[in-house]
């Protein structure tokens, strides 16, 4: 950052998804970070590029919101330089209940925006009763070229040196802070259902070998997935989820019928429908060890585990192919219009989107309206406190 940038004194109006936060400087949106909605900062302009919006960072509070509280991490305060601002926690210096008021907003200005009039987003519910750090059962560390170990700088690659983690769960941070040297790259460290947290180096260039085989656990099931595989990262949000797709799915499953669990990872929520009666379960998915671990967790029902991208698969599907439920849960960039259109033509009879992206959703959710399907309810859950992430859940019936 130089001091030929310009710096503007900013009313900072609303949140913007990603978790920054917008300011308006003759009639153009200025986003912002580290700020909250009803304050007034000095920011600095960091890109100009766009005629319809600017970026900018934080220098210095001006008039506060009885809201902002101290960083729950001292290395991303905006006391320190912009530039040496750890990123992963977005929200950290907001009041939690108030994160979650405006993770709500987000949720209903993404659905007034995308998916059509009439749907009331939720509030977005804790989870548990605790401060909202020492979740993290899983995160990634960055190792430079001078062996330095940390966190990205926020919006950088730029590794910081930090004395703490306080998302981490506290034997993950401890193990963070034994690491000897590394090669550049990433470490990913991983506290499994066993308590015993796994290091895991990826050196840049290098391919990551054969994973241990590790367990979970929801509903009280045990799962087996890769040490470095995808699993919730909270330790509540594989039960949280688990019970909020079951409680949607509660007598809509037909035991005759043939049901889809898309992008299914290790098999959670096939299990899920298992446990609603579903005795004939396709989980798709297209990690192979994901499929072969969830093909080995769902030995208890009738399901089948393919490894496969779910838009080919639903277009390979034989014509006529009928759906009784189908649960969906993907990444952040959405299922996407050809996705959901293929559901659509299953004719199932009811549809569970799990979504960890509330722009995504609502961009689905406009398409499935669109053919005809009805939100008929629609859960929220703060399962990443002091970040700008979220997960929803949204049952569909026509």
């Amino acid at each position: 950052m130089t001091s030929s940038q310009p710096t503007l004194d900013l009313d900072i109006t609303g949140i913007a998804h990603g978790g920054t936060f917008i300011a308006r400087h003759e009639g153009r949106v200025v986003f912002v970070p580290d700020a909250v909605p009803g304050e007034r900062v000095r920011a600095q302009i960091t890109d100009a590029s766009k005629d319809s919006f600017w970026r900018a960072e934080t220098l210095e509070v001006l008039d506060a919101s009885p809201h902002r509280r101290a960083h729950v991490w001292a290395e991303a305060d905006v006391s320190r330089a912009p530039e040496d601002r750890v990123g992963g926690a977005d929200l950290g210096h907001i009041a939690l209940d108030h994160q979650r008021v405006l993770k709500r907003q987000v949720l209903q200005e993404a659905l007034d925006k995308f998916a059509g009039a009439g749907i009331e987003a939720p509030e977005v519910r804790a989870v548990d009763a605790g401060d909202g750090t020492g979740w993290r059962t899983r995160v990634s560390l960055h190792v430079d070229a001078d062996g330095r170990v940390g966190p990205y700088a926020a919006r950088s690659h730029r590794v910081i040196d930090v004395a703490t983690l306080p998302l981490a769960r506290p034997a993950v941070a401890d193990a963070a802070f034994a690491l000897r040297a590394q090669k550049p790259g990433r470490v990913d460290l991983v506290e499994p259902g066993d308590g015993r947290v796994r290091v895991l180096p990826r050196p840049e260039g290098g391919r990551r070998g054969k994973q241990e085989s590790v367990y979970e656990t929801a509903g009280g099931r045990r799962f087996a997935v890769d040490a470095g595989g995808f699993w919730q990262v909270h330790p509540h949000a594989a039960d949280t989820l688990h019970q909020a797709v079951g409680d949607a799915l509660a007598g809509r499953v037909d035991a005759d019928a043939t049901h889809f669990d898309l992008y299914g990872g290790v098999g959670l929520f096939a299990a899920t429908l298992g446990e609603q009666g579903a005795s004939d379960i396709v989980t798709v998915e297209s990690d192979r060890r994901a499929t072969e671990h969830a093909q080995q967790n769902l030995a208890a029902f009738d399901a089948q585990a393919v490894t496969a991208r779910v838009d080919r698969f639903l277009t390979g599907l034989p014509e006529g192919t009928r759906a009784g439920a189908v649960v969906l849960d993907p990444p952040r960039a959405g299922a996407g219009r050809g996705v959901v259109e293929s559901i659509h033509a299953l004719d199932p009879e009811v549809v569970v989107y799990v979504a960890c992206d509330p722009v995504a959703l609502a961009r689905d959710l406009g398409t499935f309206r669109g053919l005809g399907w009805d939100v008929t309810s629609l859960q929220a859950f703060d399962l990443f406190p002091h970040s700008h992430h979220f997960e929803a859940v949204a049952l569909l019936s026509r």
